[in-house]
């Protein structure tokens, strides 16, 4: 049988984390390639008591069907929530509720875009959201990053140089795979250029709660007078992944048109999880919550750092986030990354994730990999920490 697929996937390849995954089945194997939050961090015992709850007192509510824009109780503690951050404009905002952050940034994305409108985003980015923009034939443009974020000049640069710029992604906090932080002054400018340019910002924002150092810095979605910037959140890294809720606030014009595309997709979010997601919020203390998931990655974040430091090639650069979940280590420009990669995990049975798997094209070229921190167990960090040090030092030093 001859497969013609569809133009929007035929060129969609499977995700390299997740192919590099596929070793982690060998026990003998330690992972630094995942990025899941912290299995110790999930609050267990709450979810238990909470479902048990739900079960026992409403269970209809959990398993009939519900409306798309999400369950009430939830919009509007998340409004809430959001109003007092700065992030949520009860004149010109709405809000929906989506599986996950991943559904906020493709559905942002489907209603936005026309094939070959241009789409700008950090280089490197996050793989998920780069194979939904993909999948709707967009020119997909990459602007690199500086230390605090985004290039602004190159920036400018690539909304001049392409066609019908439709939207500007950004990870603005501990971005994923580099865990930098943008800085206030480029958000600021990053904005103004959106205004002058009249551009949309699609602001994900998965790690912003998870900072474990430093001073927090207002969104982007906080300083917006002209409803362009749509914002992305979730409770994936603060609760729970497994239970897909995410949610996404905009003008009341685009969650509009998200809702009608929603309907297409899923009809609505798990309804369980978003009563969960609902009860916890009014029941435990989320902020003691966050307070402790903080140390638990601050910790986690401390250790790999010192064990990097301790134990890898001086040739070998790295970030020093303030919160999320990654380490971006950069190897010297003359290298075989990929090599490096496969020797780790092939050899020295330590997996990471190569930086082609975080570029807009994988031919584009790159000497970094990435590390989670949050998922190995702290003898996992010192072990796997050894063992890749010492090949940086046999293939550097």
């Amino acid at each position: 049988m001859n497969y013609n697929f569809s133009e929007k996937v035929s060129n969609l390849q499977a995700s390299a984390i997740r192919e590099i995954l596929k070793f982690t089945s060998d026990p003998e194997v330690i992972s630094f390639a995942a990025g899941n939050p912290a299995p110790e961090a999930f609050p267990i015992e709450n979810v238990r008591r909470i479902s048990r709850e739900i079960l026992d007192k409403d269970p209809i509510l959990a398993l009939q069907y519900s409306v798309t824009e999400g369950y009430t109780p939830l919009r509007n503690a998340l409004k809430e929530r959001m109003k007092a951050q700065g992030n949520f404009n009860t004149d010109t905002d709405e809000l929906i509720i989506t599986s996950g952050a991943q559904q906020s940034n493709e559905l942002a994305a489907k209603v936005l875009c026309n094939e070959g409108d241009t789409i700008i985003c950090e280089s490197p980015s996050f793989i998920g959201s780069l194979n939904a923009f993909k999948s709707y034939n967009v020119n997909l443009v990459g602007v690199e990053l500086d230390d605090d974020g985004i290039n602004i000049e190159k920036l400018e640069e690539a909304i001049k140089a392409n066609k019908n710029v439709k939207l500007i992604y950004l990870i603005p906090n501990f971005q994923n795979p580099t865990g930098l932080t943008m800085s206030l002054e480029k958000r600021k400018r990053v904005y103004e250029l959106a205004k002058k340019y009249d551009i949309f910002i699609l602001e994900d924002n998965p790690y912003g709660d998870i900072r474990f150092a430093g001073e927090d810095i207002p969104t982007i979605k906080s300083m917006d007078t002209s409803g362009r910037v749509i914002y992305s959140g979730t409770f994936s890294k603060v609760l729970a992944p497994g239970i897909r809720v995410g949610y996404c606030s905009a003008s009341k014009e685009i969650v509009s048109k998200i809702i009608v595309c929603k309907q297409v997709s899923d009809v609505h979010t798990n309804i369980w999880a978003q009563v969960l997601a609902e009860r916890f919020l009014s029941i435990c203390d989320m902020e003691n919550h966050l307070v402790n998931i903080r140390k638990i990655y601050k910790h986690k974040c401390e250790l790999m750092l010192s064990e990097i430091e301790k134990n890898f090639s001086s040739k070998i650069e790295y970030t020093k986030p303030e919160g999320g979940l990654f380490i971006w280590c950069t190897l010297p420009d003359d290298c075989d990354m990929m090599g490096f990669c496969k020797r780790a995990v092939a050899d020295y049975k330590v997996a990471v994730v190569p930086g082609t798997a975080f570029m807009i094209r994988e031919t584009d070229k790159t000497t970094s990999f990435r590390l989670n921190f949050s998922t190995p167990t702290d003898e996992q960090i010192v072990k796997g920490c050894e063992l890749i040090g010492k090949l940086s030092r046999e293939m550097f030093d």
